[in-house]
């Protein structure tokens, strides 16, 4: 029985396996269900995970050819349908998942990529109302960067034109769907930018399905409306439509119609309200007018302008009246100041020494001049003045008593 046996190497054993397992219908083409775990990432551009549930795992590889097609990011403890084959890896002898397509359970992968990119771009602050440019009330130059040939730019251009003629449009062509879209359309917002061709971007395209309308849900385009100098007017879809563009634009519109609409005044309504204003203009001149025009009327008819020397003649009579007043209350008040200057000198009469000197009285002083009111202030022989009520004498004194 050991002569039939034959010796097999190991790789010999793997690819046996391996051509076993591929012929196999059932894991030719599989669809697994399972929580994503030990997800990485390599630099090659491929993602290496390991699909499990409450009893077994299966490891999975996703080349990098199949990876770019995925809308969403895979993360661990993530719930995912995987599409693909199961074969062994010769190298190590480990069969495995080749995953082609990697589904999200319980949502669409385009819906988790959308909610996706719209919380890391507003963690990152790309939605915040602080950098919300404001648009120009009369824009000169309008840039269109959307498709030439769709319904959407030709709706545009003729409501611009009918609001706002004075205003310049440029078509900046761009694909608005496929896999290449939303680099073009991020490359035009820079080309635009760059030469300063506008002084406002509309960008956008009419509805479609979501997968019609993901260029705008793009990162690359939403970076590039956040890092545009120019006001951006984002103009995707229909009302019920909101990509990741409207989030980040200056202006979010719910459709093109409407984003030409809220780009450019309308003249017609703007003609009307310069006629209002000019009206208002000018009654608010007609009125004042009015009212100088009859206080002139007033003036002239005053008699100090139709017979100016009646003017001067009541002047005249109103300054002799005034006159009369000045001169009789100066005597009034001259009057009273003589009487209180007569009372004043009385009093100082009664006060005055020279009265009691004409009583019989006298005074008598040294002759340093100071008043001797004792006969402690002279010697016996000192010279004394005794001024009288008419004339002073000179004595000596003889005796102190």
């Amino acid at each position: 029985m050991n002569g039939e046996l034959r010796v097999l190497s190991v790789s010999q054993i793997s690819q046996y396996i391996k051509g076993q397992m591929d012929r196999d219908e059932v894991l030719s083409g599989v669809l697994v269900r399972g929580e994503i775990s030990n997800y990485k990432l390599y630099p090659s551009g491929h993602h290496y995970f390991t699909l499990k549930d409450g009893q077994s795992a299966l490891r999975c590889v996703m080349f990098r050819g199949d990876a770019v097609r995925m809308r969403f990011r895979p993360e661990n403890g993530m719930q995912v349908i995987a599409a693909g084959r199961i074969t062994v890896f010769p190298r190590d002898g480990q069969y495995q998942l080749y995953c082609v397509q990697l589904t999200p359970e319980g949502a669409g992968d385009l819906q988790l990529a959308f909610e996706q990119l719209k919380e890391k771009l507003a963690r990152e602050g790309l939605f915040a109302e602080e950098y919300k440019k404001p648009l120009p009330k009369f824009p000169q130059q309008i840039a269109l960067v959307t498709s030439p040939a769709g319904a959407a730019v030709r709706d545009m251009l003729r409501i611009l034109k009918a609001r706002w003629p004075r205003a310049n449009v440029l078509v900046v062509p761009v694909r608005v769907q496929g896999e290449e879209a939303a680099e073009e359309i991020a490359a035009a917002i820079d080309y635009v930018n760059y030469y300063k061709l506008a002084d406002l971007i509309i960008t956008g395209r009419g509805g479609g399905s979501v997968e019609d309308l993901w260029a705008f849900n793009e990162e690359v385009v939403a970076r590039a409306i956040y890092r545009s100098h120019i006001p951006i007017i984002s103009a995707v879809g229909h009302e019920p439509d909101v990509t990741i563009s409207d989030y980040v634009a200056d202006l979010r519109a719910a459709t093109p119609s409407n984003a030409a609409e809220l780009a450019v005044p309308d003249r017609v309504e703007l003609a009307g309200s310069l006629d209002h204003l000019a009206r208002r203009l000018e009654r608010g001149i007609a009125h004042p007018m009015s009212a100088a025009r009859q206080k002139l009327e007033r003036l002239g008819g005053s008699p100090a302008l139709t017979d100016p020397s009646n003017y001067v003649r009541e002047r005249r009579l109103l300054l002799d009246y005034h006159s009369r007043r000045l001169i009789h209350g100066l005597e009034q008040s001259l009057a009273g100041e003589k009487g209180r200057l007569g009372k004043l000198a009385a009093s100082l009469d009664a006060l005055s020494p020279l009265k009691v000197l004409g009583r019989g009285y006298a005074i008598a002083r040294s002759e340093d001049g100071t008043v001797i009111t004792s006969t402690q202030q002279v010697e016996v022989g000192d010279a004394v003045d005794l001024r009288l009520r008419e004339g002073t004498l000179a004595c000596r004194v003889e005796e102190r008593k």
